[in-house]
């Protein structure tokens, strides 16, 4: 080893060993290891990135993290070390980029680094990658000293972060009431809204800080609608804060918007997991009913709404007898408050599908899969028919089909047909997402390989469904249909590939008690509706080398795997082909059960034979022959 190896070997430990130190609190050791050494060896150390534990940070950035006060005293004072670093780092679960020490002590909440690295000349508005201040931080957490201490050095309480959420919008929303009275103080503005249009009230409504929102009404805040239309008074009904709805209530012009809120706030008891209560439920509804009918000659009746299927085509009661009737008719109750909420939120509303999944929820608890399945269907449709992704949704249905199917229920073929439609529309909506995405491309992709999955889950599952003749043709029409999509994996799997792989991922949640692969169903439906049965990956394998590229330890289904390769080998599978590790199916056979069957069923022609000939023996045929025959060859 050459000696400026030694010395690399040296600084790398070095590096190592100071990032320790400052990670533990070691002062004194890192004034030892740095002291003698020059200027320039120092500030390279102290300018190193070391990554450890989903962090990557400077030996500054991680003592200011972990609050070793004598440490980052040490590298202030005795060494010119840049305060302005920047760093990954974890906080409550979300993984900050671009964060500098003085982010990391206001965010941990350290007043005594915070006030050490202001004194020493930091940059109290230098932001995150996503905008997020040091100030922010602090909010987070409702560290009010730090807050005030970071705002008398100069701190600008109204930088917002890339959602252009301000600090007053963040306290507000984690019902810190002593920073948020602060803040009120110094001017910040309660009527700044975020990209979604929502305010600091809003926040506070929706988390039921009572205490907040009077601080904010009390600072001249405003009941300004986001970009959903709805008040912080109509937020906080939707969520259920029953004492912000009781509060925001006197502070409306209008009885119509005290009708909305106390119906809403009746309806979203009805139907949440979270504050489920039919009887609140109950007597908020009659609070509404009684406003409409408060004034004798001023009586408020109900606009007609459009009836929803899936409600059961239920019609909302009018007046105070209809209500009473269905008091304990929870059935119809809670079909209701579906009704209400829809009416008033608006179909348009995110918000809106989640009641009725939750219900739809309760009833496959309850075996009554036809109603689950009349309401997911209208959720899916409203989520849908906004734009909004319905992987969620998609994947839901499979594992209730799949649970039907398993418990011997009834799985009708219309019903499957019906989603695998919503899928296939998912999939060119996924493509349109990815190419417009300027951010979240590998995540949207992720999502679209999950929809590739479902729709390989349902073609499993409509199998297993009792249908017509007439049935399959449209079922063929659909598969076409999907195929024309071109689905891919990353790897270049395609639907056939996945059908016959037993490695292709299965949803453990009920899907996994009726659909595994390699699935010889699927594959010869694929096939039958235009897969190519040679089509290859990335790396240059067929669904034949999928198939029986299974390991010997593997407890594949060795008569699935038989079926399958019949299947292939009847829809003409060229297993002469070899991938890019110059390997044929039979060369990438494992057990030897598949490979008995590949010799069997082996046909080597003449023309196999010549391709195979010239390609082994590298006889040039580039611009000599076709260029069919030219993809012949190459494929050899």
């Amino acid at each position: 080893m050459s000696s400026n190896e030694n010395i690399e070997g040296e600084i790398k430990t070095l590096k190592q060993r100071v990032h320790a130190a400052a990670r533990d609190g070691r002062a004194i050791s890192i004034f030892a290891m740095l002291w003698n050494l020059s200027s320039d060896l120092v500030d390279e150390v102290l300018d190193f990135h070391t990554s450890e534990n989903g962090q990557i940070t400077t030996p500054l950035i991680i003592a200011c993290r972990n609050g070793e006060e004598k440490v980052v005293s040490i590298l202030v004072s005795k060494f010119k070390i840049n305060l302005e670093q920047t760093g990954t780092v974890k906080f409550d679960g979300f993984v900050l980029e671009g964060a500098t020490a003085l982010w990391c002590a206001a965010g941990a909440g350290h007043l005594g680094i915070v006030k050490l690295l202001l004194e020493c000349g930091a940059d109290v508005n230098h932001a995150t990658k996503t905008n997020s201040t040091p100030l922010r931080a602090a909010c987070f957490d409702g560290r009010l000293d730090v807050v005030q201490c970071l705002v008398e050095h100069g701190a600008d309480i109204s930088i917002p972060n890339k959602y252009n959420n301000t600090c007053l919008m963040i306290t507000s929303y984690k019902g810190h009431a002593e920073v948020v009275r602060y803040l009120l103080e110094k001017g910040a503005n309660p009527d700044s809204t975020a990209h979604c249009g929502a305010t600091a009230m809003h926040f506070a409504a929706e988390c039921g800080h009572l205490e907040v929102v009077q601080d904010l009404v009390r600072f001249y805040g405003k009941q300004i609608p986001n970009d959903y239309g709805m008040t912080p008074l109509l937020v906080a009904a939707e969520c259920g804060q029953s004492s912000v709805v009781e509060f925001l209530t006197t502070k409306v012009e209008t009885k119509e918007e005290k009708i909305s809120a106390y119906e809403l706030l009746g309806a979203s008891f009805a139907n949440d997991k979270e504050h489920y209560d039919v009887m609140k439920a109950f007597l908020f509804l009659c609070e509404g009913m009684h406003l409409r009918y408060s004034d004798p000659d001023n009586i408020i009746t109900k606009e007609d709404y459009p009836c929803v299927e899936a409600y059961n085509n239920r019609l909302e009661c009018k007046t105070f007898g209809e209500l009473n009737a269905i008091r304990y008719d929870f059935e119809a109750l809670h079909m209701e408050c579906l009704a209400i909420r829809e009416r008033i939120l608006g179909p348009n509303n995110p918000d809106v599908p989640h009641p009725i999944i939750f219900r739809g929820a309760v009833y496959a608890d309850s075996k009554q899969f036809d109603r689950c399945i009349a309401l997911w269907l209208h959720a899916m449709k409203l989520r849908h028919d906004n734009k909004r992704s319905i992987a969620k949704d998609l994947l839901r249905f499979s594992q209730v089909f799949a649970q039907m199917i398993h418990i011997c229920e009834p799985v009708y073929f219309v019903n499957v047909k019906e989603v695998f439609k919503y899928a296939m529309a998912e999939l060119t909506n996924d493509k349109e997402r990815i190419q417009n995405s300027e951010e979240d491309g590998d995540t949207l992709f992720e999502i679209h390989q999950t929809n590739i999955h479902t729709c390989l889950y349902l073609l499993a599952i409509i199998l297993k469904t009792t249908h017509e003749e007439s049935d399959l043709t449209e079922l063929y029409s659909l598969v076409y249909q999907f195929q024309k999509l071109n689905p891919l994996l990353k790897n270049n799997y395609t639907p056939l590939h996945m059908a016959v792989d037993s490695a292709t991922l299965v949803d453990d949640f009920h899907v996994n008690d009726v659909v595994s692969f390699p699935d010889s169903r699927v594959a010869q439906l694929l096939i039958k509706c235009g897969a190519n049965v040679n089509a290859q990956d990335n790396g240059g394998n067929t669904p034949m080398h999928a198939l029986v590229n299974i390991s010997p330890k593997t407890n594949a289904n060795s008569k699935k795997v038989e079926n399958a390769i019949h299947v292939l080998v009847d829809a003409d599978s060229h297993l002469d082909i070899c991938n890019k590790e110059r390997k044929t199916t039979m060369d990438c056979a494992k057990r030897e059960e598949e490979a008995t069957l590949l010799r069997t069923s082996f046909q080597l022609s003449l023309k196999c034979l010549a391709a195979r000939y010239i390609r082994n023996n590298d006889v040039p045929y580039h611009g000599l022959i076709p260029l069919y025959l030219e993809e012949f060859l190459a494929l050899h």
